[in-house]
């Protein structure tokens, strides 16, 4: 048993020290984790690794309770999928403000057109996602642990309890399905553009 698990299972118990013994523990490999979320965002994003990071773990900690995590994967899969959840309320935001929420009025004519930035792409995606979830919550719980999370195919098996073959089938299932629902056309089998992992 890893320390992590062992401070998982403190953590579900009650101990109130466990969490802040997590964290050092943990905080390299969420910053990792972290990374890889806002590499994906537009440049400029104002959200750093270390606050994402710190907003995650703390949104983790308090909904902790009994049976909260079985291992270390799971612990890892709940904190990128409260890492995504933080980015997707952000883009919302953001999203809102550019809306005219809280805005002033100017001439469109003195300011150059700029193009969209991907925070539509992040909340189309958000979208997707929980439609697959709806549907599958399997390969939804996959794309979140595979895209999001980063985790490799071995790693994502382990999490789900599953086999990698498995993974593999569910994974191309799963990028098929949110190209086409975010698209509206069917995936080009030579592209590479699509939910690539790292």
């Amino acid at each position: 048993m890893t320390d992590v698990t062992q401070l998982l299972q403190r953590i579900d118990t009650g101990d109130g020290r466990a969490a802040a013994e997590l964290l050092p523990v943990v905080y390299d490999e969420l910053r990792r984790l972290a990374a890889v979320q806002l590499g994906r965002e537009a440049s400029g994003h104002t959200l750093q690794a270390t606050a994402l990071v710190h907003e995650a773990y703390v949104r983790l900690v308090r909904g902790a309770g009994p049976d909260r995590w079985d291992h270390r994967g799971h612990f890892f899969a709940a904190a990128a999928e409260s890492m995504r959840r933080i980015l997707v309320d952000h883009a919302r935001r953001k999203h809102a403000l550019k809306r005219g929420g809280g805005q002033v009025r100017h001439d469109a004519e003195e300011y150059a057109i700029t193009l969209p930035e991907p925070v539509e792409d992040l909340l189309a995606l958000d979208e997707a996602l929980t439609k697959l979830a709806a549907e599958d919550p399997e390969k939804a719980r996959l794309v979140e642990l595979r895209y999001f999370a980063g985790l490799t195919v071995e790693e994502a098996a382990n999490a789900l309890g599953i086999s990698t073959a498995t993974v593999k089938r569910h994974w191309t299932y799963a990028r098929a399905w949110l190209y086409r629902e975010l698209t509206g056309s069917p995936p080009d089998p030579n592209s590479s553009e699509n939910l690539r992992t790292e």
